[in-house]
């Protein structure tokens, strides 16, 4: 009888320490903007390193479908967007963590072209000319890049022109792919997307916004995992993720 009690009191053990061996094994959910994919691919890297049995899991995408899925349900524990006003929506959807959205880098847009191209574009009138006849162009509804480019090209009287010449896009590591294949002759992209692929494609010229692209950072509030959530946006914020996103071309907000 001893024997079965000992045995059962074993088992009991046995079960408890998986269990809390596995509620330590937690996996995070984190959905970033496509730009932000090399850097936040080592910053997860880094971060795994630190906590042991964490897997952190990237959602990539554009800011506005990343923020469809979460607001159909999606398990998101980290949203960070590449505009404020997608960050802006998902606050009046009530799916933030109160009072933590966070700016945590800077960004540049630019007009790209092939590295071999002939063109010489220096500003975005010059995206006017016949040789141009393929601009990649994010789709300005849901893509953050899209919407700044629309705004720029808007506000210099030059959109419905430029608008003919669009190739649409669902991203801005889309509009990248395009440009670096040759499949358009330019492409609205971040300065960091055009630093990915520095071998394959060259920056025309830099495009003036009049809102500053700035990136947001926060919690959701239907995290699974909010302490470990929480500990994932600090360690973006802390000087070694700072590091690492300034090593891909962002810079400080």
């Amino acid at each position: 009888m001893r024997l079965q009690w000992m045995k059962r009191n074993s088992l009991a053990v046995l079960v408890i320490g998986l269990a809390a061996g596995l509620a330590q094994a937690g996996e995070l959910t984190v959905s970033a903007a496509a730009s932000l994919t090399n850097a936040f691919k080592e910053i997860a890297q880094d971060y795994e390193a630190q906590h042991a049995g964490t897997k952190v899991l990237l959602n990539f995408g554009a800011s506005g479908a990343l923020l469809q899925q979460m607001a159909k349900g999606a398990p998101v524990d980290v949203f960070a967007t590449a505009d404020q006003e997608t960050m802006d929506e998902a606050g009046r959807q009530g799916l933030l963590a109160a009072g933590e959205r966070q700016d945590f880098v800077r960004n540049t847009l630019v007009v790209i072209v092939p590295v071999d191209s002939k063109l010489a574009l220096g500003g975005l009138s010059d995206l006017q000319q016949p040789d141009v006849a393929r601009i990649a162009v994010a789709n300005p509804a849901s893509v953050p890049v899209g919407r700044y480019a629309k705004g720029a090209l808007d506000k210099a009287g030059l959109w419905s022109a430029i608008e003919a010449k669009a190739v649409g896009t669902q991203n801005v590591r889309q509009s990248l792919d395009y440009v670096t294949r040759g499949e358009v002759d330019a492409g609205f992209v971040y300065a960091t997307d055009a630093a990915v692929m520095k071998e394959k494609v060259r920056v025309a010229f830099e495009v003036r916004v009049d809102t500053p692209i700035l990136y947001p950072i926060a919690r959701t509030a239907g995290g699974a995992n909010a302490e470990e959530a929480g500990s994932f946006v600090a360690h973006v914020l802390s000087p070694a993720g700072q590091a690492v996103l300034s090593k891909h071309g962002f810079q400080k907000p």
